[in-house]
């Protein structure tokens, strides 16, 4: 009882709509994790068009973990879509050439919010915006068409523009103690064979799988 083998592009047979996401991405500043998935009936192959201003000369990374949901127009804007703020205009007229390139300023003056960090087991529901260098914890929840300005801490459900609690799924040594037990790190035939465990909300009784 192994499960699904991650290194296929589409998980289930009749769901064309549904890719494992680690399997159809080519950048390299993109790391998804094993079984995370993007589910969209208009090609569903080609999740790397949502994610948006992702130059590679800026550096930065866009990191996935494990098990994750990502459903239809998720979309992560990156570091690349910042204007330089600190002079008088915000205009981008180094792109343009014909001699405004001359003006073009160092990468240094332009914001940059660092790598967009996503953990595990994490659902970011439909038309989700998440914004440059936020981080999103371990088990959270991210409401249909949020827009993601700031970190997420684990286990919590956030929505709304800008995102806000809504609510925390458990305590925070509950949290604690999940992030010890780390489910997602465990080979698959042992999450194949204790899916109850994992599915239900006894996280003593998960704790005593690893025992």
């Amino acid at each position: 009882m192994h499960g699904p083998s991650p290194d296929n592009k589409h998980p289930m047979d009749g769901f064309p709509q549904i890719c494992f996401i680690k399997n159809t991405i080519n950048n390299p500043h993109i790391v998804v994790g094993d079984y995370s998935y993007y589910d969209d009936p208009e090609d569903s192959e080609n999740f790397e068009r949502n994610v948006l201003y992702h130059y590679p000369f800026i550096g930065d990374k866009l990191i996935i973990g494990k098990f994750c949901a990502l459903a239809r127009g998720v979309k992560f804007i990156m570091n690349g879509a910042n204007h330089k703020l600190s002079g008088i205009s915000s205009y981008p007229f180094q792109i343009f050439g014909n001699g405004w390139e001359k003006s073009a300023p160092p990468l240094s003056d332009f914001p940059y919010k660092g790598d967009t960090l996503i953990g595990n087991d994490v659902w970011i529901g439909y038309d989700a915006l998440i914004m440059p260098g936020v981080k999103i914890g371990n088990g959270a929840v991210i409401s249909s068409r949020s827009v993601v300005t700031r970190d997420v801490p684990a286990y919590t459900v956030v929505g709304g523009n800008p995102a806000k609690l809504i609510k925390h799924r458990f305590t925070l040594d509950q949290v604690a103690r999940l992030e010890e037990i780390a489910w997602w790190n465990w080979p698959v035939d042992i999450i194949s064979q204790h899916l109850p465990e994992i599915m239900a909300g006894d996280i003593e009784a998960l704790g005593a799988v690893i025992l």
